[in-house]
């Protein structure tokens, strides 16, 4: 219980110390943007203002009343005549030179700039607004003046921010810290119930609290987890001795011919003998080539990628000898990405089943539907909807089928179906008339 208890601290020194970091970002990006939309807010009241204030000194201009200038509750102006001299400014600019030459485009009548280190000005940069009055001895321009705010906007704006950035961390940390250690009870009962847990103590549950709704989740969610580790420890168990029924049955089919023909040694036909012997030891052989192919695709081993022609791989793979008809319908240019090799073990296992299965005729169909999709189709009994997705599972073969698939390993549609899930597809069971049908879908290459 001592290590569970310093896991219980350090789980809730990391917490607390995450949830910190967390709201100090959050507090961040907040105050960030915050900043950000009071700044750009308070450039525009500045340049409104401004703007106003060139729109009123304008009308004086029309009006020629600029003598009633001094009597505007307006600051920060300079009224320049067309021939670039300053004819009137307001009380704060008064006998200051003109302060920019920054004109409106041709063929507007106002603009706004921003300029820095104006003669005349307080230090710092400048929002400018400038109105151009057309009259009739020339182009007049109305400034406007004011000051750009600084990044933080004001400094009682920045020091809100950082008080209460730094009081939420503080509450967070302090919060987290607390809701942590309320909760680490329940969950140090589950760590030490899960620690007695092995691979062998199949059955065990966890103790699922009452009140805590989260925790209670967390070890209703944990039961589940066992419960689905039973299950495929279960799978493991029904596969090995699947697996091991599969294997020992070419090996004592191999040893009881070996023994009859030792009893008799010299009335035995040594060459029949050795005939079945090879039959045996090539079932054998399927079944470890097929078990070694699904480990490797278990572990995930790399394929060697690149194009391939599903019509092409089609029109080779059929061309072997079949006992079956083989019928063949191919849309030309359908090219997956993939490994040439394993998509060739794909068709031929699923040739090799229909082969087993059909009565006369087998189908093999390349089409582009969005997807690349493959279909094979037989004319047998068919598989019962209930039934499609246990034909995937591995040494899986149907009580009615069993006397037709005897040449199987049981592990023929579980390679094809890795492989389709490897190339990013899949190989189902769909619906057809008559027989069963195969159907692969893969993403279509593209260049």
């Amino acid at each position: 219980m001592g290590v569970i208890a310093r896991l219980g601290r350090s789980i809730r020194a990391r917490l607390a110390l995450f949830a910190g970091i967390a709201m100090a970002l959050l507090c961040l990006t907040t105050s960030s943007a915050l900043l950000w939309m009071i700044y750009t807010t308070t450039v525009d009241i500045h340049t409104q203002d401004a703007v106003g204030t060139t729109l009123t000194v304008a009308h004086l201009v029309k009006e020629s009343e600029l003598p009633l200038l001094d009597s505007l509750d307006v600051w920060g102006v300079q009224v320049v005549d067309p021939r670039g001299q300053v004819v009137t400014a307001t009380s704060d600019l008064a006998g200051s030179p003109r302060l920019t030459t920054a004109a409106p485009p041709p063929g507007t009548t106002d603009h706004v700039a921003h300029a820095c280190d104006l003669p005349g000005l307080s230090d710092g940069c400048h929002i400018t607004a400038i109105f151009r009055v057309y009259q009739q001895d020339g182009d007049w321009l109305v400034y406007a003046f004011r000051p750009r705010p600084p990044w933080y906007a004001a400094p009682g704006v920045i020091a809100f921010l950082v008080l209460s950035s730094a009081a939420l961390v503080v509450l967070t940390w302090y919060g987290v810290s607390h809701v942590v250690a309320k909760t680490l009870a329940p969950v140090n009962r589950i760590t030490g119930r899960l620690a007695e847990i092995t691979a062998g103590g199949g059955g065990m549950r966890v103790p699922v609290p009452e009140n805590a709704d989260e925790i209670r989740a967390l070890a209703e969610t944990a039961n589940r987890t066992l419960a689905q580790l039973e299950e495929a420890m279960e799978q493991q168990r029904r596969f090995a001795s699947d697996a091991s029924h599969d294997l020992r049955s070419p090996i004592t089919a191999m040893r009881t011919e070996v023994e009859e023909a030792l009893l008799t040694p010299g009335e035995t036909d040594w060459q029949k003998v050795g005939g079945k012997l090879l039959g045996s030891l090539d079932r054998l052989q399927n079944i470890v080539t097929d078990l070694l192919t699904l480990a490797k695709l278990d572990a995930g081993a790399p394929a060697r990628l690149g194009p391939v022609d599903l019509g092409e791989l089609v029109t080779a793979e059929v061309a072997r000898p079949c006992t079956k008809e083989v019928r063949v319908s191919v849309q030309p240019g359908v090219v997956v990405t993939g490994d040439r090799l394993r998509l060739a073990r794909l068709l031929s296992n699923l040739l090799d089943n229909a082969e087993r299965h059909a009565e006369r005729t087998i189908a093999v169909i390349v089409r582009r539907n969005g997807v690349a999709v493959l279909e094979v189709l037989d004319d047998g009994a068919g598989i019962a909807p209930e039934h499609r997705e246990m034909v995937f599972r591995r040494f899986t073969r149907l009580d009615a089928s069993r006397s037709r698939d005897a040449g199987g390993t049981g592990l023929g549609l579980p390679i094809a179906r890795e492989i389709a899930r490897t190339h990013g597809g899949t190989l189902r069971i769909e619906d057809s008339d008559a027989g069963a049908r195969f159907v692969l879908r893969m993403p279509v290459r593209t260049e």
